[in-house]
């Protein structure tokens, strides 16, 4: 077992590895209780390493069976075994020699799922980050790469599907009704990336025809009677092969490629060579069963993991502290993807409201790490918001930089020179020096550094000059670990407008300015413009163009004037989200101003009665900021009940402006939608369920019992459960409770929308949502073992639903404390992750956040918390 105290791991001790094994050849013996894994190994003694040198590898609740070396028995004096290493001393003196374990594993009782586990009778492995080591003792680190053989031996009954890494070979029946398969991965990868699935699944297949002509075998393995339900998935794979290779000139290189989905998997989903394993809710979708939302992360995440194949598989990452290397790279990569798929500024949109409620909180607070993080404890907890999506910006950084051909130079560069390589982060950006021809080591700083930058701007209109100058100034916050800041490199996309709205020619000499793009890497400089016949409206960060937050004392009136006018949607978005989160907080304070609040509520209702905008754009303006966004901008002393009457009143009010006409607005543009699953469709069902919940909200008439009829009635997922979130949160005792019973009735059967279920009323607000979420934790159908289950309830709870977790005297941190540490005993990993809930315990009022360090101080004094636990919990209350 894992000890709690666990050393501290620092990027600045790295050593190359003593030694190296070229290859690995695995033989499973599969059984629920007890799998004999022989691990075959052909040792390498890397240059330098003395003969003396003994080899520690890495091993993790295993039952060693034997050892053997060149063919002889290791001398069990000479076997140095722990509780996590084996070390071998008396080793030969030959540069290569073959090591041979094996082991003994109980996958049925392998909770953690990590390792090789069996659940609902499938055999599955999870070994990024360290789950190779619960399989057989290995040096378990991304730097070392092998080939691998695997044979794989199951009852054929049971396990009739037998799948491994790359491709498959040898099949045949054996003794006592067993059968095996073997499979062979010729490309060089790290032990992270192997996997197994074995058990009775279905099967979808096709084909795909490579740029070069090669033809590639698809499959996608599925619970029994479940195929039709990955068809979406198969046409997301489809489309990300050929993307990748039209965009970035990347071809797949096996001759099948597979992916199985299963529902008991702690990520949403692994990139494996040639065998990605999924978590099931990222690849079953029918109309009935997943909501648009749904079908938008199956194929970002299908094509994310499709992605990795070169981003993360054939370049891979030299050591954990590099994770960003390869995440945030195919992060950029999918999103991309997912904005040449679908309408790119409301991708950007919804990315950056992810963006701001994850990873600009985790930089908030005591859980702030930089992008690649100098020293960790447990790896596991270092998945996080940063590395994926802050790593992604500063990607997209630096394609605002170099501009759209250098990075494909860049990149491709980047892919010839490091193929079939464990990288650092410093060989990529030299890829990008090279193709550029300019130096970017002080880029390097936001790999370096954690903490959100602030941009402050100031304006100087001189009419009788007819010149515009913004004085720019950064500053980073100090951090966990860092005190001082260095300036970075900010690109900052911009445009003018004129008073009519229309785009203004940008005319400078500035030297910082390339095209509609200011370079700040410095902490201060002025830019002029000149040629201004009128003061200009600024429209600053167009794009989101790097994760800083913006100080700009803009007027009220000139963020309406963006808001209105913008040509970049984004930005249009963005003014609007900022003057109604100014109002909220407005309320909060008590300081609301009656006219600064019409005019924004006058600008968000005219967008329901606008035409002319695109239904999923409308749909992001109307999907007002959340209470969770409130807590980051008030950011002291807060109160997470005051906060939900600010955000609800302004809700209830942007409602009754839009008034009954809402009703016909939403009856119009639902009509005739069904289950049409096309683009526009899911953009008009976006746009109604979000005028529809604003009236739901403010109690217009008949609003309810619109909503109850749309929730009886409708053909697709996306309507019936938006209308099942508005009814959960509305207290109306006639039809609240009615929907609730209606939909586990209809869904009871299927996991997936069971899942819906719970969240829906995890996210209840205030006392009532706590009691709520007390009887849900007692449901029959409620289970800690299934991790997506677990996050359905404890997760929205504890992260979407302040005024309900937040509770004055405590009560929602017991709770959740409790169930955490129940969690801790079975799944340490999950568990780790449900507790960065308590990232923002110190941003609330002293008697709340009292109760949250009682919470967290119990927690940290409990005997046996696991290691993974144990970090998050430390690092929230240093």
């Amino acid at each position: 077992m894992r000890t709690q105290n666990a050393p501290l791991i620092e990027l600045s001790n790295y050593e190359p590895p003593t030694y190296g094994v070229d290859h690995v050849d695995l033989t499973f013996d599969l059984h629920s209780a007890g799998t004999v894994v022989t691990a075959r190994l052909t040792v390498r003694r890397m240059t330098g390493t003395a003969v003396a040198q003994p080899l520690v590898l890495n091993g993790d609740e295993l039952g060693l069976v034997s050892v053997s070396v060149n063919g002889s028995n290791y001398p069990n004096a000479d076997v140095d075994l722990t509780d996590e290493t084996l070390t071998l001393a008396a080793l030969p003196k030959d540069e290569t020699f073959e090591l041979v374990i094996v082991t003994k594993l109980n996958p049925v009782k392998n909770t953690k799922l990590m390792g090789l586990y069996q659940s609902s009778g499938v055999f599955c492995t999870q070994c990024e980050a360290e789950g190779f080591r619960r399989i057989t003792f290995f040096p378990d680190r991304p730097d070392v790469l092998s080939t691998y053989t695997v044979r794989l031996e199951a009852d054929v009954a049971d396990c009739p599907i037998l799948l491994s890494n790359g491709n498959p070979g040898e099949t045949g029946l054996l003794p006592n009704k067993r059968h095996y398969a073997i499979w062979h991965d010729p490309h060089l990868k790290p032990c992270y990336l192997f996997a197994l699935v074995a058990g009775r699944l279905d099967l979808l297949s096709d084909a795909f025809t490579t740029a070069s002509g090669r033809e590639v075998a698809l499959g996608i393995y599925v619970e029994p009677g479940k195929a039709d339900l990955a068809r979406f998935a198969m046409d997301a794979l489809k489309r990300s092969m050929s993307w990748d290779e039209v965009v970035y000139g990347r071809e797949y290189d096996l001759d099948v490629f597979n992916i199985v989905a299963v529902s008991d998997f702690n990520m949403g989903a692994m990139e494996n060579k040639g065998l990605n394993i999924f978590n099931d809710k990222y690849v079953l979708a029918s109309p009935d069963l997943a909501t648009d939302a749904d079908i938008m992360h199956i194929e970002a995440i299908i094509a994310h993991e499709y992605f990795h194949n070169w981003t993360g598989n054939r370049i891979t990452c030299r050591d954990w502290f590099q994770l960003c290397l390869k995440e945030g790279f195919t992060v950029y990569r999918d999103q991309e993807f997912s904005a040449d798929m679908r309408s790119r500024p409301v991708q950007r949109i919804d990315q950056v409201r992810a963006l701001k409620a994850g990873q600009f909180s985790e930089d908030a607070g005591p859980l702030a790490h930089p992008v690649r993080p100098g020293a960790y404890k447990e790896i596991n907890n270092f998945y996080t918001a940063t590395v994926y999506q802050k790593g992604a910006e500063l990607v997209r950084m630096l394609a605002t930089i170099v501009g759209p051909k250098t990075f494909r130079a860049a990149t491709d560069l980047y892919f010839e020179r490091h193929d079939g390589e464990a990288a650092v982060m410093e060989d990529f950006v030299h890829c990008f020096e090279e193709a550029a021809e300019r130096d970017f080591s002080q880029f390097m700083h936001w790999y370096e550094q954690a903490g959100t930058p602030t941009v402050s701007v100031e304006e100087r209109f001189d009419a009788a000059a007819n010149t515009l100058t913004l004085t720019l100034s950064q500053s980073t916050p100090a951090t966990p670990g860092q005190s001082e800041k260095q300036p970075v490199p900010i690109p900052i996309r911009l445009g003018l407008l004129s008073s009519s709205g229309e785009d203004l020619d940008l005319k400078t000499d500035a030297a910082a300015v390339s095209n509609d793009v200011i370079l700040l890497d410095q902490d201060q400089m002025d830019v002029v413009f000149e040629g201004l016949s009128e003061k200009p409206t600024v429209s600053l960060l167009r794009g989101f163009s790097a994760p800083v937050n913006i100080v700009h004392s803009q007027p009220q009136s000139e963020q309406l004037h963006l808001a209105r006018h913008d040509s970049d949607l984004f930005n249009r978005w963005q003014a609007l989200n900022t003057l109604v989160s100014d109002a909220m907080v407005a309320r909060y304070h008590g300081r609301d101003n009656a006219d600064d609040e019409s005019a924004v509520v006058e600008t968000l209702s005219n967008i329901v009665f606008d035409d002319t905008l695109e239904p999923a754009f409308s749909a992001q303006a109307l999907s007002l900021p959340t209470d969770g966004l409130l807590v980051d901008l008030i950011a002291k002393d807060v109160d997470a009940e005051r906060i939900h009457r600010a955000t609800s009143g302004f809700k209830q009010r942007v409602g009754e402006t839009i008034g009954e006409r809402g009703l016909g607005i939403v009856a119009v543009a639902r009509r005739g939608l069904d289950a049409k699953d096309d683009l526009t469709a899911a953009g008009i069902r976006s746009f109604s369920n979000a005028v529809l919940s604003l009236l739901v909200a403010s109690r217009v008439d008949g609003a309810v019992a619109a909503a109850f009829e749309q929730h009886q009635t409708a053909a697709t997922m996306t309507d019936r459960h938006a209308a099942l979130l508005m009814l959960a949160r509305a207290e109306d005792a006639t039809f609240s409770q009615r929907a609730i019973d209606a939909f586990f009735e209809r869904h009871k059967d299927n996991a997936l929308a069971l899942d819906k279920w719970f969240s829906a009323q995890s996210i209840i607000p205030g006392a009532a949502g706590l009691k709520r979420v007390e009887a849900l934790l007692q449901h029959p159908h409620y289970t800690l073992s299934n991790p997506n289950r677990a996050r359905s309830v404890l997760a929205l709870f504890a992260m979407a639903n302040p005024s309900a977790f937040h509770q004055k005297d405590g009560s929602g941190y017991r709770l959740f404390g409790e169930q955490v540490l129940r969690l801790d005993g079975t799944n340490p990993q999950l568990a780790a992750r449900l507790m960065t809930a308590m990232n923002k315990w110190r941003a609330f009022e002293p008697d709340t956040a009292a109760h949250a360090k009682t919470m967290l101080e119990g927690m940290a004094s409990t005997d046996g918390l696991s290691r993974d636990v144990s970090e998050i919990v430390e690092r929230c209350l240093a």
